[in-house]
């Protein structure tokens, strides 16, 4: 009885401690950011985003993601990136007409300002083009924090059949040099600027 009382008791504390730790981080932007008491930390120390922005980037990620999946299934290869509230919108859609749609299934998502559809029209990537894109943007991530010559977190990066996007609220200057160090990363064929400027 004891030990089930114990038990008992830990749980609700453990439940009272996240709740505190919730509301302590959505009002601090230097700490990690637990989204639905899950285990997955994000860490928001430093984003030019406010907390509550940085929660519905992945508010909008999710419900647009979820309206795209159960409106055209297999008819799209899709990956959907928010950043302040604009949204780019990335992969293949079987035909025009569907590319044109998961935009306006997107535009109904509750919050969004502005919508990049970079959809090609085409074949789905297979698993060598997607894994080869997760690679091309963790060497540009990379190569930005070797560079230290802006706030890595400070520019978002998206990689899509090796065309490289890049998000953000940025200087001029960081965009620049953002570019340049993604331009000549090997295996880069394309870099799109997709930045809101500070300056």
């Amino acid at each position: 009885m004891t030990q089930r009382h114990n038990k008992s008791t830990a749980i609700k504390m453990l439940g009272i401690t996240l709740a505190a730790l919730t509301v302590t981080i959505l009002t601090s932007a230097c700490v990690p950011l637990v989204i639905g008491g899950a285990a997955a930390t994000v860490a928001i120390a430093e984003d030019r985003r406010s907390p509550g922005t940085f929660v519905d980037d992945q508010s909008i990620e999710s419900s647009a993601l979820l309206r795209v999946k159960s409106r055209f299934g297999g008819q799209v290869h899709v990956n959907i990136t928010s950043y302040n509230r604009q949204v780019l919108v990335s992969g293949e859609a079987v035909t025009d007409e569907v590319k044109r749609g998961v935009e306006a299934e997107i535009s109904t998502v509750k919050g969004i300002t502005r919508i990049f559809n970079e959809l090609v029209v085409g074949p789905q990537a297979g698993v060598m083009s997607v894994s080869n894109d997760t690679r091309l943007t963790t060497v540009v991530k990379t190569r930005f924090l070797e560079a230290n010559r802006f706030q890595a977190n400070h520019v978002k990066v998206v990689t899509e059949a090796g065309v490289v996007f890049l998000l953000g609220i940025v200087k001029r200057s960081e965009a620049d040099t953002a570019t340049q160090l993604a331009s000549t990363t090997s295996g880069v064929l394309r870099v799109v600027r997709l930045f809101e400027y500070l300056d």
